[in-house]
This record gives C-alpha cells, sequence and structure tokens, in this order.
C-alpha cells in the first residue's frame, strides 16, 4: 500500500500547498483534530497537508508555499511543543497566516498572539477556520471570530488522507502476542459535567454537542478500510448522552461486528447507567478508561469529581461482573495530598487489585492548574499558586509540605527507571510502595494481592494516558 502522505502531496498541483495543519501530539492517536478540519477545508477547494509531528519530522517543504498553517493544540504537552516548532514555520514562511486551535488555544491565547498567531479558536473550530481560510483567499483582514465558539455546526466525516497509516500510532495490546491496530473517533464534544480541574470546563463550560451517528460511522468506516481492528472513543464522557451512545454503538456492532472498541465514563455515570453495562460488553467494547482521579472523599471534593471512594469500588465491581476491563486514571498528587493519603491510595489500588491495570506514570501524576482552571476558585489553591509561567502555559504550585514534592520527584524518576529497565507493573508498584512508606514513616509490607490480573490478561492502549 501506497504511503498515505505521498498520495496527499500528489494532490497538489507543481507541489503548491494552501493550507498546512499541524498536530504535536495527541496522545498516539492519528489526529482526529487534523481530519476534522480538512475536511471542511477541502470542501472549499484549498488544497491542505496534514503534518502530525509526534509521527513523522516537519517538511518545511510545504510551509515555504503554505498561506496558512493551523496547529492543533487539545492538550498541555501539544501547546508546549508547538512553540519551537512556530519558529521554524516563521523563519521559512513570514508571511504564513497562523491560526491555534483546539482546547489550550484559547486558553493560552494572549501567549500564543504574542508568538504571532492571528487567530484563536477553542470548542467548535472548523467553522471558524474555514472563516480565516475564505479571509486570505479574498484578501481581507482576518474575520473577527470568537476564541470560543459553541455553535452547532453541521458535522461532516473527517478526511484522513495525507495522515500516516494507522499502524504508525498506539495499538490496542490484548495480551503479549496480539495487538489491534486502532482508530479513534468522537461521538460527541464538550461535557456536561464541572470538573474543578478539566481543561475542557473553560472551553465549554457544562455544554457538550451530540456528532451525527452517521457522520461517526462513516469515519469508523473509513478508518476500518485502512486496516483499524479496535476503535477508541474519544468523547470526554461517552455517556454525557446515553441514548445517543446506545442507538450508535448497536448499528457499530450491526455494521462492524468484528469491531472491538473502548470508550471514556465517569464513575458516577458507570453507575448511573449500570443496565447500559452489558450493552457496552454485547457491541464490542472491551475496555472502559475512567478518570478516578483519587480515592480520598476530600479531594475528590475539592475537584469536584462528583464520585466518592466509595462509588468507586462499586463502579469497579460493576464493571467485572460484566467482564469490561477497566483502565483507571489518577491524579495523585495535589495540594490535598498527605504522605499517610500517598500510602492508602496504594494500598487501594492493591485492595481493589488494580495493579495490572495501571499505566505506572499514573502514580506520578502531579495537578497542573492551566489559565481559566476552576481550581482558581478555591481559597486554599488561589493562595498557594505563583504568577503564570508563560513559559509552562501553567500556575506553578508547591505543597505546603516539601516532602510531597520531594515524594513526586522520587516516584517520577522511579517511573523512569523502570519504564526503561522493562520492569513489569507489579515489580514497579512494589518499588512505588518503598518510597511511599519512607516518606510517611511507616515499613507496611504491601497488603496481600489477589489472583494478579497481571497486564498479560488486562488490555491497554500501548500510549499511556497523558497530558
Amino acid at each position: 500500500m501506497a504511503d498515505p502522505i505521498d498520495d496527499h502531496h500528489r494532490l497538489a498541483p507543481n507541489g503548491a500547498v494552501d493550507v498546512v495543519l499541524i498536530s504535536t501530539y495527541e496522545l498516539g492517536r492519528q489526529p482526529f483534530g487534523l481530519a476534522s478540519p480538512a475536511a471542511w477545508l477541502r470542501d472549499t477547494g484549498a488544497v491542505v497537508e496534514l503534518q502530525d509531528l509526534a509521527v513523522h519530522a516537519l517538511d518545511l517543504r510545504s510551509i515555504e508555499s503554505a498561506r496558512m498553517v493551523g496547529f492543533y493544540v487539545p492538550m498541555h504537552t501539544a501547546t508546549r511543543l508547538a512553540e519551537p516548532v512556530l519558529e521554524k514555520v516563521r523563519s521559512v514562511n513570514p508571511d504564513a497566516r497562523i491560526a491555534f486551535f483546539g482546547l489550550y488555544a484559547p486558553l493560552n491565547a494572549a501567549r500564543l498572539r504574542s508568538l504571532g498567531a492571528e487567530v484563536i479558536l477553542g470548542g467548535e473550530f472548523e467553522e471558524g477556520l474555514v472563516e480565516f481560510w475564505k479571509s486570505i483567499v479574498a484578501g481581507a483582514e482576518s474575520p473577527a471570530l470568537p476564541a470560543i465558539s459553541l455553535a452547532r455546526q453541521r458535522f461532516r466525516a473527517p478526511d484522513r488522507a495525507g495522515l500516516p497509516g494507522l499502524d504508525r500510532y498506539a495499538r490496542l495490546q490484548v495480551d503479549p502476542a496480539t495487538t489491534r491496530v486502532t482508530g479513534y473517533t468522537e461521538a460527541s464534544r464538550g461535557c456536561k459535567h464541572l470538573c474543578r480541574h478539566c481543561p475542557i470546563v473553560p472551553v465549554y463550560d457544562g455544554t457538550f454537542r451530540i456528532v451525527p451517528a452517521d457522520v461517526v460511522l462513516a469515519d469508523i468506516g473509513a478508518q476500518v478500510a485502512a486496516g483499524a481492528q479496535h476503535v477508541t472513543f474519544g468523547d470526554p464522557d461517552f455517556f454525557n448522552g446515553p441514548a445517543h451512545a446506545t442507538r450508535l454503538i448497536r448499528r457499530l456492532h450491526d455494521e462492524f461486528p468484528a469491531l472491538t472498541y473502548d470508550v471514556t465514563i465517569k464513575v458516577e455515570h458507570l453507575l448511573g447507567n449500570a443496565d447500559l453495562l452489558p450493552v457496552l460488553v454485547e457491541t464490542g467494547c472491551i475496555l472502559v478508561t475512567s478518570a478516578i482521579e483519587s480515592f480520598d472523599d476530600t479531594v475528590l471534593s475539592s475537584l469536584a469529581k462528583g464520585h466518592t471512594g466509595a462509588d468507586v469500588a462499586a463502579a469497579i465491581d460493576r464493571l467485572r461482573s460484566v467482564g469490561l476491563a477497566l483502565n483507571p486514571t489518577f491524579l495523585p498528587f495535589t495540594p490535598w495530598t498527605t504522605a499517610a493519603g500517598y500510602a492508602a491510595f496504594l494500598s487501594n489500588v492493591a485492595e481493589l487489585d488494580l495493579i495490572g491495570a495501571i499505566s505506572p506514570i499514573q502514580y506520578a501524576i502531579r495537578l497542573l492548574i492551566p489559565a481559566g482552571s476552576r481550581l482558581l476558585e478555591l481559597p486554599d489553591v488561589a493562595a498557594l499558586v505563583g504568577e503564570f509561567d508563560e513559559n509552562q502555559l501553567a500556575y506553578p504550585w508547591r505543597h505546603p509540605d516539601p516532602a510531597l514534592d520531594e515524594l513526586h520527584g522520587q516516584i517520577l524518576a522511579a517511573v523512569e527507571v523502570g519504564e526503561k529497565a522493562g520492569s513489569g507493573r507489579h515489580e514497579m508498584f512494589e518499588k512505588i510502595w518503598e518510597l511511599a512508606q519512607s516518606a510517611a514513616g511507616t515499613n507496611e509490607a504491601p497488603p496481600p494481592m489477589r489472583e494478579a490480573r497481571d497486564i498479560a490478561t488486562v488490555p491497554y492502549l500501548t500510549e499511556p494516558w497523558y497530558c
């Protein structure tokens, strides 16, 4: 099969490119955030090239002729990585018109404009990119576009022509000997919840938009034709619209009965929609990601997560009762974390038999406070943070107990060493347990582990969940 990048270059007459859309990082996925606006822009007649710098190096040849360059920044890491790329773009084509789009664009609008961004688009960004392109073609000034748009768009099936093949991206690891080529799509956008630490909230503010099932299925069909054996639904919460989700997955299974998929669902929705869990299994779901964050009710309340530690245990039982694997994500280092609390967190992980299901980096995740965060509404957080750091794109904070920052550094280093050495998840857990016990001034042995749900039997995506 020909390289899809080469195929797309042949679409451009004499190698001329009108628009280059760039993604720097999107969790090991083929970037939906490039494919979706590409469909809209190509419908106007624009010659669009897509560059995913997580997979291949920046191609400056296309940049030289581009009239518009757009950077997709759905995440903190992606935004930081985009800055040096913008410098290279400017060096070879100072006349290119620059747009930044995605969740982190409006959150960092001042910084990005200071670097040369002309248009900032968050929320529903496709129509805005088209308007920007049309103004360029017309030789007009850029339109006065809102930095955040929650307009109801007529969604179109993404156009993935020009992106690297799906085999270049993260896969589903079913067992040590079996992987599945994995696609990615979105059945909804935004979220109706207001978790304080979530970057979606400052942009969507409790709003979510449903993508029509026909559009989602057309996107999945194209990826299946390109080799996808499994699909990740990237919705912030797949059960924000449970009726829509149920109709969609039933149609999905009817059209692609061999296809498996994974979804992200909040703990409260796993409990509130427990009757739908068997439907997930019947239609091919084999993995559920849930942002558990903590087992500590004080921390969960501060984050406005909408669940308790007891709810977590109940949700895990529900998932196991129907045969669904859990990919739990955590936020163990917060201003409210104590040394004893971190040790208790590890005890809960072991007692709930989650060690084999957790990517070790999850033990070292530290609270990030971006611009616009609802965490700043909390007096104890507002008193803790320093001035916004334009280089780090976050509010810096130090734990009231310096020993917790030291423990974080030790655990992060242990995870990095373990990953390089190829250590197993149980082995790394035991090392982290030792560090936590030392910080807490205790010397307890790890609690007896149940029959190990080892990595060999827990399906997982080969790119760890990160931010």
